[in-house]
C-alpha cells in the first residue's frame, strides 16, 4: 500500500473514534445521549434539507463538509457543553491541540484543505459557516423539545444562555431563527428554560 492510501485509511479509522463522544443532547423519544458522529450526521442531511432557508446563497456540499467535520476535534478535547462557562474557557486550546493531531494524520495537502475548512467554520465569516452554525444550533434545539426540555431542566439553564447561543441562528437563516424563537418561547412557557430576572 502506498503512503498517501495509508495515511488517508489510517485517517479515516482515527475519526470512527468520534462515535465514542458522546453528547449531553438525548436521541428524539428520550433515548440515549447521541454521540458526535451521530449528531454531525444530523447536521450535514439538515443543512441539505433545509439550504433553501440560507439567508444567503451556499456552497452545499461545503456546508455539509463543515458540518461532517466540525466536532471530530472532540475525540482528543472531549465535548464541551454549549453552557459550561468553565470548559468553554479552555475549549479552544483543547481544539487547537487535537486539530492539529488528528488532521496531521492525512496527506499534508488534505490537512491543509480540512484544517481551513474547519477554521472557516469556526470563524462564522462565511455564508457557509453561518449556514453550519445555524445547524449546530437546529439540530440540539429540536432533539431537545422533542424530549420535552428535559436536558434543559437538568442543567437548569436560563433564557440569556439559549438565547445568547441560539440567537446566532439569525446569522445564517432568519427563517430558521424564528422557528429556533419559537421553540424558546415555548419551553420558556413551560418552565423548561428557566426565564432570566
Amino acid at each position: 500500500m502506498d503512503e498517501r492510501l495509508k495515511k488517508q485509511l489510517d485517517f479515516a479509522l482515527e475519526i470512527d473514534k468520534e462515535k465514542n463522544i458522546f453528547r449531553q443532547t438525548h436521541l428524539s423519544g428520550h433515548g440515549r445521549n447521541e454521540n458526535d458522529a451521530e449528531h454531525a450526521w444530523h447536521m450535514a442531511i439538515m443543512a441539505y434539507l433545509l439550504r433553501e432557508y440560507s439567508n444567503e446563497p451556499v456552497d452545499i456540499a461545503k456546508v455539509m463538509l463543515m458540518c461532517l467535520i466540525h466536532d471530530i476535534v472532540e475525540i482528543d478535547a472531549g465535548d464541551t457543553y454549549a453552557y459550561d462557562a468553565e470548559n468553554l474557557k479552555t475549549q479552544k486550546a483543547r481544539e487547537d491541540a487535537a486539530k492539529e493531531r488528528i488532521f496531521s494524520i492525512l496527506p499534508e495537502d488534505q490537512k491543509a484543505e480540512l484544517v481551513a475548512l474547519f477554521d472557516e467554520f469556526e470563524a462564522y465569516d462565511t455564508a457557509e459557516s453561518k449556514f453550519a452554525h445555524a445547524m449546530d444550533n437546529l439540530q440540539p434545539l429540536m432533539l431537545n423539545n422533542n424530549n420535552g426540555g428535559a436536558d434543559w431542566r437538568e442543567h437548569q439553564v436560563s433564557s440569556k444562555q439559549v438565547h445568547g447561543r441560539q440567537d446566532k441562528t439569525k446569522l445564517g437563516s432568519k427563517k430558521l431563527f424564528e422557528v429556533v424563537d419559537d421553540i424558546i418561547k415555548q419551553n420558556i412557557d413551560k418552565g423548561n428554560i428557566r426565564e432570566d430576572e
